[in-house]
């Protein structure tokens, strides 16, 4: 397994640029199954869960091909209906091929998914949808097994205990999409990504509408064609370098993004101090000469502030002025980097889906683990403002969702290098 060592602390400058988003890639390149042509997708990032899902695809019987953040999908009359638990069981969003399968081939069978672990990921919203459109559908083996004679239209509730799901909604818009009637999805995610796969269902030939809103609504149609599509920026990303930029009072650009989707961020950022900027050219520059101060939040669906961004900001938090709180309210167990962040000198205590964070002055640089995603961005956080020198271990989860990530932090400022082991 690869490490990152990191000798600190930095202080971040200069230009950043944005790949395109991961969680809009992989439903988009399921969505592909829905249609016998030729799909185009611009703008994919080079990811090991897109190269999995490229995997996944090509075991049900689509030809793939992806050079140079292009995708080619070209699923011809598959026939494939299986998605293996040795594919699924890395990254939760394998679960969005279940609607496709299903729609076309009146059958699917797919693994139980899998990804980082941050607390149990419930998939009844899922079944719960699908089988409002007609779907029979049990657990067997660690399988889902889900089978049809035709979906048919309906409303469908997609509320859970935490709020909309945005996989929920990308699988059941999918299905819709070729089922006979109208669907309405109500209480529908809202995310950039769901978007972002609607304005590709549609130019696929799709009749939806709704879907900035928690309301979706979907006329089936008979067949689908293939489109040509350009993937939408990744949010996280962006944030997570915007966030690792106040950590080391740092001055940078980040370009590429789209700052309508960081509006949760930037209005935490700019109480806790920092001066964020639009710039010319889908760029933001981000700057935070002092220690920022403290803040307190919750995370929420779209557009509140997101799940994905609550550990990185928690690094950040860790050398504030005073004392933070921020309750998770998506994935209430997802607190894993704390105690790694408490091994490199942070005071971050839990009491039940909330982190205390009484900020220090610095952090010290030690050797820590990475436990999932956005974990593992929050201690290269750590490791950015740490005295001395950090040792980051399982990165590999840092790689499904980040492209050379310490290559762009190198031409920040940073002193940080890959080292294989």
């Amino acid at each position: 397994m690869d490490k990152l060592i990191i000798e600190g602390p930095t202080r971040l400058s200069g230009d950043v640029r944005i790949d395109g988003a991961k969680n809009a890639a992989l439903p988009i390149m399921v969505a592909c199954l829905l249609s016998e042509g030729k799909s185009v997708i611009k703008g994919v990032p080079q990811l090991s869960d897109v190269y999995t899902m490229c995997k996944i695809l090509r075991v049900v019987g689509a030809k793939v091909n992806f050079s140079d953040g292009t995708l080619e999908i070209s699923p011809g009359a598959y026939t494939g209906n299986t998605a293996a638990y040795s594919y699924v069981s890395t990254m939760r969003a394998s679960i969005c091929i279940l609607g496709p399968l299903l729609v076309r081939q009146l059958y699917a069978k797919v693994s139980l998914p899998g990804g980082c672990i941050i607390g149990p990921r419930p998939i009844n919203i899922h079944t719960k949808g699908l089988s409002a459109l007609g779907a029979d559908i049990k657990v067997e083996h660690g399988y889902l097994i889900a089978k049809t004679r035709g979906l048919k239209g309906n409303t469908v509730y997609l509320g859970g205990t935490f709020g909309s799901s945005v996989l929920a909604t990308a699988n059941v818009m999918m299905a819709a999409t070729l089922a006979k009637g109208k669907t309405i999805i109500e209480y529908a995610a809202c995310e950039p990504e769901i978007v972002d796969l609607a304005e590709f269902l549609i130019k696929m030939g799709a009749k939806i509408k709704g879907h900035r809103t928690h309301t979706i609504e979907i006329e089936g149609v008979k067949r689908l064609r293939g489109a040509t599509h350009k993937i939408i920026p990744d949010r996280i990303e962006a944030a997570t370098y915007m966030i690792a930029a106040c950590a080391t009072k740092g001055d940078i650009t980040v370009r590429g993004a789209n700052i309508n989707h960081l509006g949760a961020l930037i209005d935490i950022l700019t109480e806790a101090g920092a001066v964020i900027t639009k710039k010319p050219n889908s760029a933001i520059r981000v700057r935070a000469s002092r220690r920022l101060n403290t803040i307190g939040l919750a995370t929420l669906p779209y557009p509140g502030f997101p799940t994905d961004l609550q550990a990185q900001l928690m690094a950040l938090m860790a050398v504030s002025n005073g004392i933070a709180i921020i309750t998770e309210k998506i994935y209430p167990e997802r607190f894993m980097h704390v105690g790694e962040l408490n091994r490199m000198g942070a005071q971050i205590s839990l009491e039940g889906d909330s982190a205390i964070i009484r900020g220090v002055k610095n952090l010290s640089g030690a050797e820590v683990m990475a436990s999932d995603l956005r974990a593992s961005a929050a201690l290269v956080i750590g490791g950015l403002i740490a005295k001395g020198k950090t040792t980051i271990s399982r990165i590999y989860h840092l790689d499904r969702g980040y492209k050379d990530m310490e290559k762009k932090l190198s031409l920040l400022g940073a002193k940080i290098k890959r080292v294989k082991s």
